[in-house]
C-alpha cells in the first residue's frame, strides 16, 4: 500500500511539475506581445487581432495550456512587429498622382 501511495504521489507531482514547465516562457511571450502591441498603436498600426490573440493565450493559461497560450503569445508578438513594420513603411505614403 505504501508503495501504491508513493506512485500516485509522484505522478501527481509529476503532472504540476509538468504544467508549470511551460509558464516562464509563456511569461515572456506575453510580456513581448504586450510590448509589440503598444510599439505597434504607438504609430496606428496595430492589427486587428493583437488584442483578442493576447486575451486568448492568456484563457489558454489560466487553463495551464501553455503550450497553446505559448503559440498564440508569439503569434501576438509577431502581428504586432508586422503592424509596426507596416505602419512605418506606409508613414509618408501618399495617393498616387492619377488620383489628384
Amino acid at each position: 500500500m505504501r508503495g501504491v501511495m508513493l506512485t500516485i504521489t509522484l505522478m501527481l507531482v509529476g503532472c504540476a511539475t509538468t504544467a508549470l514547465a511551460g509558464q516562464p516562457e509563456y511569461q515572456k511571450a506575453l510580456a513581448d506581445a504586450k510590448a509589440a502591441q503598444k510599439k505597434a498603436a504607438s504609430v496606428d498600426g496595430e492589427w486587428r487581432d493583437v488584442g483578442k490573440l493576447i486575451k486568448q493565450a492568456e484563457a489558454a493559461a489560466a487553463k495551464k495550456e501553455y503550450d497553446t497560450a505559448l503559440k498564440l503569445a508569439d503569434e501576438a508578438k509577431a502581428q504586432g512587429e508586422l503592424g509596426y513594420a507596416q505602419a512605418m513603411s506606409q508613414k509618408n505614403a501618399g495617393f498616387p498622382s492619377y488620383v489628384k
